[in-house]
């Protein structure tokens, strides 16, 4: 402390934009720590968008067996995927870390949409542990589709709660991306004008 307190003395411009390139960098650090939030929650709601429109839809086509095995291997598949767990929960993390960076940057608008953001993201999440991970888990039990004796059964437990709920993860996943939008756009705006400005 007491070298770069010498090695400004008599330079007060110096020593004034030292403090300026530290905000600078904390902005830039926040802004891609927010970025990176709105990226994982925008895949994990792609993934839920391509459930709804295309893989569920595509499957309601085909045989009970077929739709046991397929949703048995996708879901084995996913459970063993490190990268698809860490898009999954890195969203709402990196969210929860950037709008504790905000709040310090003294940015209340944009802490308020991370924090809906979150909000929304407990929705998707909670519908995820609530209904979806037991499904998948009660689909994988039933054991190989060769010696399961009602296909039929198996698959209309799981295939009509499934899908529904994963319109309300779509739904709510989605709402948390545009909320995450706003907030890095005001992010933005405020660190482009060098000050809080409106958004405090």
């Amino acid at each position: 402390m007491s070298i770069a307190y010498e090695s400004t003395r008599g330079h007060p411009h110096l020593a004034a934009s030292i403090p300026a390139a530290r905000a600078d960098r904390r902005d830039r650090v926040a802004g891609f720590v927010l970025g990176a939030a709105m990226l994982e929650t925008g895949l994990t709601a792609g993934v839920f968008f391509a459930f709804d429109v295309g893989v569920m839809v595509g499957l309601k086509k085909t045989g009970d067996r077929t739709f046991v095995e397929a949703m048995q291997e996708m879901n084995r598949s996913m459970n063993e995927s490190p990268i698809f767990l860490a898009i999954l929960f890195g969203g709402p993390v990196l969210a929860a870390v950037a709008a504790v960076q905000q709040r310090r940057r003294g940015s209340r608008e944009t802490t308020r949409w991370i924090v809906g953001s979150l909000a929304l993201s407990a929705v998707w999440f909670a519908v995820s542990v609530g209904v979806h991970f037991p499904l998948n888990d009660e689909i994988v039990r039933a054991g190989n589709p060769e010696r399961i004796a009602d296909l039929a059964a198996v698959r209309e437990r799981f295939e009509g709660p499934w899908v529904a709920w994963n319109i309300v993860r779509t739904v709510a996943s989605t709402a948390a991306l545009l909320c995450l939008g706003r907030a890095l756009l005001l992010h933005g705006r405020s660190s482009q004008a060098g000050t809080l400005g409106p958004d405090t």
